[in-house]
């Protein structure tokens, strides 16, 4: 998911520098959105991870 997260960003810097402004925010957006779900799943495996030992 982590992968997913790059590609958006890197998709969204590459509209931005072309001047595609809504194709940026879209990217950017889909970006933000799968960083913290990764987050929240990654703090989530520490906590059971930390639960089980």
């Amino acid at each position: 998911m982590l992968k997913w997260t790059v590609i958006f960003l890197i998709v969204a810097l590459v509209a931005a520098l072309f001047g595609f402004g809504g194709i940026a925010a879209g990217a950017a957006g889909i970006a933000k959105i799968l960083f913290f779900v990764f987050l929240v799943l990654f703090v989530i495996s520490l906590i059971s991870g930390a639960v089980r030992r």
